[in-house]
């Protein structure tokens, strides 16, 4: 929740507030889609370059210890937009409702841009959606988003020539991609529409939240792309997926003949498309206006033929998509706001995406909803006063057995299989000299055990329909 006597200090130490209070600053949060921390040339990758995600990591303020909302697309998004952990968020797992859709997030919930519109924000959501059926109360245009184009659908949007996307609430066939036809990326048009977006309301404050389905799997770039990186890797385990049948682009990955070379030329195309984001507002003047925010869903996937392995995807850390070890939730973030947030600079202050709500409407100058599990980070980013830390973060996954994991400052306790053994030990990990988690020292500190593992307990609330037990769906 946002501190009250804090809220017009921040704004007078920040530039860009102090200079026109009635105008507060764009928001754009680009969220890659399975992107590993080690998927960033800047961060270690050495199989591809991503220059602009670089520079804009140079011109900016790096968060070394972010996570994100989960270790899965939904709920990720669903801690994202309410300002939840997985332990309170409404949507805890990916459950799916056919044929198009995911299962509402409910009218009542209260979501970013819901938040943002007493200050006068009009929002655009581009990308992947994923809290609910077209129609439905969780629908983006019932959610407080003035404009949205993309996929309604989560599983839908495993395909980059999908036979239709949404515009707002009109479903728009897309005939190029008709049968087995690849006319129409539809990536390169979303992005369209956010340029087209960005430019529409450079008049007026905007948020745009920018959720790219890029890397997610099935694996597949256009030909311009994939020139760049074809024979460039050996391809030894080509992936062979559903090509054919009335089954086709319905949720089951393509096949891929070259399925490293797509990933790097995905990724780089990626990595276009934030640049040209970043050239958009600086060509509009408004980028001294206009706080951008890059990161990434969760840790790096391994369907589709994803080898994250082999372009060492996920950094330093242990494990991948659907694990609570940081593999599957430390994710990479950058914070870009010229004049106001310092150029090259680094924070090591612990943060999770349920911080952006309240990050953002203290930005904005608004009420910051109550019972939300997010802290305003606006005090790091303007790097003027003292942060207000999280006593811990929260994760809570329901598949494979159930998974929880609880990070206090340098402690990070991590249980799995807790369906099946309600009492599942607890794996203590000290990430100030073992940030990979390869030492547990649970043994070493059991008093330190038990004081996370009570944490963990009273960390949660059952959800309506995400009680700790139900199966849920696999595969996003």
């Amino acid at each position: 929740m946002i501190r009250t006597g804090l809220l017009a200090f921040f704004i007078c130490l920040t530039p860009a507030l102090s200079a026109d209070k009635k105008r507060p600053p764009n928001i754009i949060y680009i969220l890659a889609d399975d992107l590993g921390y080690g998927d960033l040339s800047c961060l270690g990758q050495t199989k591809f370059k991503t220059p602009h995600i670089d520079h804009l990591k140079s011109k900016g303020l790096f968060f070394t210890q972010h996570y994100s909302g989960s270790t899965v697309c939904a709920p990720s998004r669903s801690a994202l937009m309410t300002g939840q952990h997985t332990g309170h968020t409404f949507v805890r797992g990916n459950k799916e409702i056919m044929p198009e859709g995911q299962h509402p997030i409910p009218a009542d919930e209260i979501l970013l841009p819901e938040m943002l519109k007493p200050a006068g924000y009009v929002s655009g959501a581009f990308g992947k959606w994923g809290l609910g059926y077209p129609g439905s109360e969780g629908d983006p245009m019932k959610q407080g988003f003035d404009v949205f184009f993309g996929y309604n659908c989560q599983r839908l949007g495993h395909h980059y020539y999908p036979y239709h996307l949404w515009d707002n609430d009109r479903k728009v066939p897309l005939s190029a991609n008709e049968g087995t036809a690849t006319g129409t990326y539809a990536p390169t048009l979303i992005h369209e529409k956010t340029l087209e977006f960005i430019e529409d309301h450079k008049d007026q404050p905007f948020f745009a939240y920018v959720a790219s389905i890029i890397p997610h799997a099935e694996l597949a770039a256009p030909e311009e792309y994939m020139r760049k990186f074809r024979g460039k890797f050996d391809e030894p385990k080509p992936f062979e997926g559903l090509d054919e049948g009335p089954e086709l682009r319905a949720g089951r990955y393509q096949s891929q003949k070259e399925p490293r070379a797509a990933f790097a030329a995905m990724v780089t195309l990626l990595d276009d498309q934030v640049g040209q984001i970043v050239a958009k507002v600086e060509e509009l003047g408004i980028a001294d206006n206009t706080l951008i925010i890059f990161t990434s869903d969760n840790g790096p996937h391994q369907e589709g033929g994803a080898d994250p392995d082999f372009f060492n995807s996920n950094g330093p850390f242990r494990g991948h998509k659907r694990d609570l070890f940081d593999g599957g939730v430390h994710v990479p973030m950058i914070a870009y706001w010229p004049g106001t947030i310092k150029a090259n600079t680094e924070s090591d202050h612990i943060s999770a995406f349920w911080d952006m709500a309240p990050t953002f409407t203290q930005l904005a100058g608004v009420k910051t909803p109550d019972h939300i599990d997010g802290i305003s980070m606006l005090a790091t980013l303007v790097g003027k006063a003292k942060q207000v830390k999280h006593p811990y973060l929260y994760w809570e996954f329901h598949e494979k057995g159930g998974r929880t994991a609880l990070r206090a400052g340098k402690w990070k306790a991590v249980r799995y299989n807790v369906l099946k053994e309600p009492d599942a030990p607890v794996k203590l990990f000290d990430l100030s000299v073992d940030p990979g988690e390869q030492k547990d020292v649970a043994s070493e500190h059991p008093e330190i055990v038990g004081r996370l593992k009570s944490m963990m307990s009273n960390a949660r609330t059952d959800s309506e329909i995400f009680t700790f037990g139900q199966k849920q769906f696999e595969g996003q």
